[in-house]
């Protein structure tokens, strides 16, 4: 299985440390929920590492002008609000978790179990990737 998380923020050393100050100044009014819940103020969150580290899948990460430039040509990935997980079936990429979930997470523990749980139902069996869209989140 591959996973793609799509940050609501842009790559590149300026638009870091503008999210990194919005994030100390303004923490209620950042637009990435899952940058909170994978990063403190400087880098990636010690147990969101270890998770990865330890997770059966592929994992892929991308800005949100990376994922402009390399999907959103396709009309149903340009409509998708991030931030956003999608799971990744060859070339082309299937919503997963939406904003809307993703902005209901607490704590990166929230965000881990999620995903964890759904993996685990995935090596359970469920082995077409419309199906394993499909199951709860």
């Amino acid at each position: 299985m591959n996973l793609v998380f799509v940050y609501n923020a842009d790559s590149g050393i300026f638009n870091t440390l503008t999210d990194i100050a919005h994030k100390i100044f303004s923490p209620d009014t950042y637009e990435c929920n899952l940058c909170n819940l994978t990063h403190g103020y400087f880098q990636a969150r010690e147990e969101w590492m270890t998770f990865l580290d330890d997770l059966d899948a592929d994992i892929e990460f991308l800005h949100r002008d990376e994922y402009v430039r390399l999907f959103a040509s396709n009309k149903e990935n340009a409509d998708v609000d991030l931030p956003a997980i999608f799971v990744k079936d060859q070339d082309e990429l299937k919503l997963w978790i939406d904003k809307d979930v993703i902005n209901k997470m607490s704590s990166t523990d929230d965000l881990m179990e999620t995903i964890r749980a759904a993996v685990l139902r995935k090596q359970s069996g469920v082995s077409d990737a419309d199906e394993f869209l499909s199951l709860p989140v």
